[in-house]
C-alpha cells in the first residue's frame, strides 16, 4: 500500500527528473551547479529521499524553470509549509487532522481538477456544517465536541477551493443512494439538497447523479478521486479511502482505468439538468 508522502517523492523526483533533462543537463551538472554530490540529486529523482524547500529551489533555478505555479505545485509535493507566501491553512491543524488528510487536502488545494465518484455520501465540498457535523460525528467514534467543531471547520474551509479566483474544476458523479440516506434528520438532508442543487448551477462543478435504475456499474466496487494538476499530467493522481487510512495510486495504467471507469459512470449518469431535476424530486418527497 503506497502512502501519500511516499508517493509525492516519487511524483516530484520524476518531475524533476524531467525538468532536468528538458533542460539538456545530467545528474553530475546538476549536482555541481548546486554544490551537491551526484547521490543527492539521484536519491531525490528516485524518490529515496525527501527535499527541502531551499535544495529545491535551488534545483528548480538551476533548470531554470520560471514557472510560478509550477514552482508552487512542486514545492507542495515536498511537503514544504515555505511555499513562497501561499495561505496553507491546514497546518494550523498539524496536530488535529491525520497526515493522510493533510496530503488530501494540500493535493486539494494545488489541483486544477478533480473528479469523483460518491455512493454514500455528499462530497465534503459540497457539504452543509449540519451534515457535515453529522457525518462527521458518525465517522469518528466517540469524538469530543470541540475536535467536532475543529473537523467541520477543516470541512468547511476546503470548500474555498471552489470559489477562489482559479478554482477548482469539479466533476461529481453521485450514486442515488447519497441523496436518499438520510444523514442527520429531514431538516438537515433538505437543506443538503438544496445546497447541492446551487453548487451544481456553478460553471466549475459538474454533477451527475447515477440512478438506481442504472443498475450495476463500475462504481460499485466503492468512491474514489481523481486529482488533476496544472502545467503537467505527470503529477496526477488517484485518492481511494479506506476504513483507516487512503490509497494513493499513481501508476499510469492505474490513472487510465479510474479515469476510464469515470467516463462510464458519466455515460450511464443523468445529465447535469436531469440530474438537478431528480434533486429536485427526491427533495419533494419523490
Amino acid at each position: 500500500m503506497q502512502n501519500g508522502p511516499a508517493v509525492r517523492r516519487r511524483k516530484l523526483g520524476a518531475e524533476l527528473r524531467a525538468l532536468r533533462t528538458g533542460a539538456g543537463i545530467t545528474s553530475g551538472e546538476a549536482a555541481r551547479l548546486v554544490g551537491w554530490h551526484q547521490s543527492k540529486v539521484s536519491r531525490i529523482e528516485t524518490g529515496a529521499s525527501g527535499v527541502k524547500a531551499t535544495d529545491l529551489r535551488a534545483l528548480l533555478d538551476a533548470y531554470d524553470v520560471r514557472d510560478a505555479q509550477l514552482r508552487e505545485l512542486l514545492l507542495v509535493l515536498a511537503g514544504s509549509e515555505d511555499t513562497g507566501g501561499n495561505d496553507r491553512w491546514w497546518h494550523a491543524y498539524r496536530g488535529v487532522l491525520p497526515p493522510t488528510y493533510r496530503d488530501f487536502i494540500s493535493l486539494e488545494s494545488q489541483a486544477s481538477a478533480m473528479r469523483t465518484l460518491e455512493t454514500t455520501v455528499v462530497p465534503g465540498l459540497l457539504q452543509t456544517p449540519e451534515y457535515a457535523r453529522a457525518v462527521t460525528r458518525a465517522a469518528v467514534k466517540d469524538l469530543a465536541e470541540d475536535r467536532l467543531d475543529t473537523l467541520v471547520a477543516v470541512r468547511l474551509a476546503r470548500q474555498d477551493v471552489l470559489r477562489s479566483a482559479s478554482p477548482l474544476r469539479l466533476s461529481a458523479v453521485l450514486d442515488e443512494a447519497v441523496l436518499r440516506r438520510e444523514v442527520g434528520g429531514p431538516e438537515v438532508m433538505a437543506r443538503q439538497l438544496e445546497r447541492l442543487a446551487e453548487d451544481a448551477r456553478l460553471p466549475q462543478v459538474r454533477l451527475q447523479v447515477l440512478p438506481f435504475r442504472a443498475g450495476a456499474h463500475v462504481g460499485l466496487t466503492g468512491p474514489f478521486v481523481v486529482f488533476s494538476f496544472p502545467s503537467t499530467s505527470d503529477l496526477d493522481v488517484v485518492v481511494v479511502d479506506q476504513l483507516t487510512s487512503s490509497l494513493y495510486l499513481e501508476r499510469k495504467e492505474d490513472l487510465e482505468a479510474y479515469s476510464e471507469a469515470f467516463n462510464s459512470l458519466q455515460m450511464h449518469a443523468l445529465s447535469p439538468e436531469d440530474s438537478l431535476d431528480y434533486i429536485a424530486a427526491i427533495g419533494d418527497g419523490a
